[in-house]
């Protein structure tokens, strides 16, 4: 080769080299349109921020108490942009500054903000300070995943952003499967990255109890233990067990911290207490409150139990004495107390309970579920908490305060809602991520069916049928993950991952903007994340 092949043959593949690092660098500089849930609006600015060591992050003296935690969020997300930490100051910086604001005549609600990237500053304002921390979010994915030596450019945009929905839920089952602490503060990480606000915590079940109760320290003792596990599925005949003892709960202290975690990131957290059917483990633990007394083990099978409550004062009593010590670790307006499932055999074959049915006044079992609810309604409402419970608390008349999580499809919460009670829509078609995404052959065991990632991102949560203000008493929208066949963390995040991507824009976006052929090119930047973040998504959820 002569020395002139060689120079151009060398100047050739520089060129190709800087084409590809200008490439990257405009895809770097687009990355506002990979935005997940998609913003209200959002334009270009023709210019961009450099972000260095030298910008400072700046908010006013008088806002401090309000939005000083936030700096903690916006630094850690520097840190991993450019290696190093802002200097927080309440003086503008003439060079390069992003400042933290509240502004009330945004006219945008508490979860809405602006977003405002030009050369000289960044700036996120919102009328409260959730919608800053929200901001911030939406200023994380503006940032380039790979950690810069010293500098990153940002393109300049400008987002004005506010949430469709109130309810933008994430349900986790600890009771089937204990999941540590450590990974419950994971999880609300990954919701608050997505906007999400609200964690269904399913803190009991026939096969655990996991939530402390002083009053009653025996329903960890024995309630948080089975001495073995289903292996394999549960419709695989016989039934094989692993002999492995399996169990776990959360303290109160640990409760309180977890909480306070959440609160951090805006999240409330509505606790699950079962009734009165998935009491096997609360039965197990004190046998007089279930129907035919004892001793029963923690169930370790799967499926549902036939253990229910019985309808005696004492066990008021001890649920009372049990929602008290819930009410006092758990801030947030909502407690759940399930509802659903409750096999009323028991019921049915008990003499006492018969009478008691009789004595009443009532008809059916159903009624007698529908009276045993209204009784925990009354209480609750007492005690300034609201009552929810899955779509089975409709049979035999709603509690008053009722508010319904729709599961078995729409139609209960299409009826709730034509009532004038508040509805959670979380059918399993559309919100079950327990379900297969992708071929059943080709993934890890699940429960069955299947929800791939484009059928939870087409759902909508108000059905047509609902009139406008019907419409109004649709709170919002949740994902629910059991966990009978995710025994880790690991296989929780496989099943959340990257539908609860999809589930957050259902959430958040309107309708009418939602498309989805560009959230397929938004998902695939997400994904750089989760594997920056070493999250186990599923990548043949993204196959379609």
């Amino acid at each position: 080769m002569t020395h002139l092949a060689y120079f151009i043959k060398s100047l050739f593949i520089i060129l190709i080299f800087l084409l590809l690092s200008c490439q990257r660098q405009t895809e770097s500089f687009m990355n506002h349109i990979n935005v997940i849930p998609l913003p209200v609006s959002s334009n270009e600015v023709n210019d961009h921020f450099n972000l260095n060591n030298r910008t400072q992050i700046v908010i006013s003296p008088s806002e401090t108490k309000y939005l000083g935690n936030l700096t903690k969020f916006l630094n850690d997300l520097v840190v991993n942009a450019i290696g190093a930490r802002l200097e927080v100051s309440s003086e503008k910086n003439p060079d390069t500054q992003i400042i933290l604001r509240l502004n009330k005549q945004l006219d945008l609600g508490d979860e809405g903000y602006h977003l405002l990237i030009t050369k000289k500053h960044i700036i996120i304002e919102s009328e409260a300070p959730n919608g800053v921390f929200y901001g911030i979010q939406t200023f994380r994915q503006l940032l380039p995943v790979e950690k810069s030596q010293s500098n990153v450019l940002i393109s300049g945009v400008e987002i004005y952003d506010y949430p469709r929905f109130v309810w933008r839920g994430l349900h986790l089952d600890v009771s089937r499967h204990f999941m540590p602490p450590e990974f419950i503060k994971k999880y609300l990480d990954y919701m608050a990255m997505h906007k999400l606000n609200t964690f269904h915590w399913h803190l009991t079940d026939d096969q655990g109890w996991r939530i402390e109760i002083k009053k009653y320290p025996k329903l960890t003792e024995v309630g948080a233990w089975r001495d073995k596990t289903l292996v394999g599925h549960y419709r695989d005949q016989p039934h094989q067990f692993d002999g492995t003892r399996h169990g776990g709960f959360y303290s109160h202290e640990e409760i309180r911290k977890i909480v306070d975690y959440a609160g951090e990131r805006f999240i409330t957290i509505v606790p699950e207490i079962e009734l009165p059917g998935h009491a096997q483990a609360a039965i197990a633990a004190f046998p007089e409150l279930g129907v035919t007394g004892g001793p029963i083990n923690v169930r370790r099978i799967w499926g549902i139990s036939p253990y229910i409550f019985n309808v005696e004062e004492t066990t008021f009593d001890f649920l009372k004495n049990v929602f008290q010590e819930v009410i006092s670790l758990f801030p947030g307006d909502f407690i759940h107390i399930g509802g659903d499932e409750a096999i009323k055999e028991q019921w049915e074959t008990s003499d006492k309970i018969q009478k008691k049915i009789e004595k009443l006044g009532l008809n059916d079992e159903h009624e007698l579920q529908s009276w045993f609810i209204q009784r925990i309604d009354s209480f609750l409402t007492s005690h300034n908490k609201r009552l929810i419970g899955w779509d089975e608390i409709l049979e035999g008349g709603l509690a008053p305060n009722a508010t319904v999580m729709s599961w078995r499809g729409e139609k209960g919460g299409i009826e709730a809602a034509k009532s004038g009670h508040d509805v959670v829509m979380t059918p399993t078609e559309y919100c079950y991520f327990d379900y297969y995404q992708a071929n059943p052959a080709d993934e890890p065991l699940a429960i069955g069916g299947f929800l791939p990632l484009k059928k939870v991102y087409e759902y909508d949560p108000i059905p047509k049928i609902l009139s406008e203000s019907e419409a109004e008493h649709i709170l919002g929208v949740q994902a629910n993950v059991w966990t009978e066949y995710l025994n880790s963390p690991k296989k929780v995040e496989y099943m959340v991952f990257p539908r609860i991507a999809a589930i957050a824009e259902v959430a958040w976006t309107d309708p009418g903007n939602k498309d989805w052929e560009d959230f397929k090119k938004r998902i695939k930047f997400m994904t750089s994340y989760y594997s920056e973040m070493d999250i186990n998504f599923s990548r043949s959820a993204l196959l379609e």
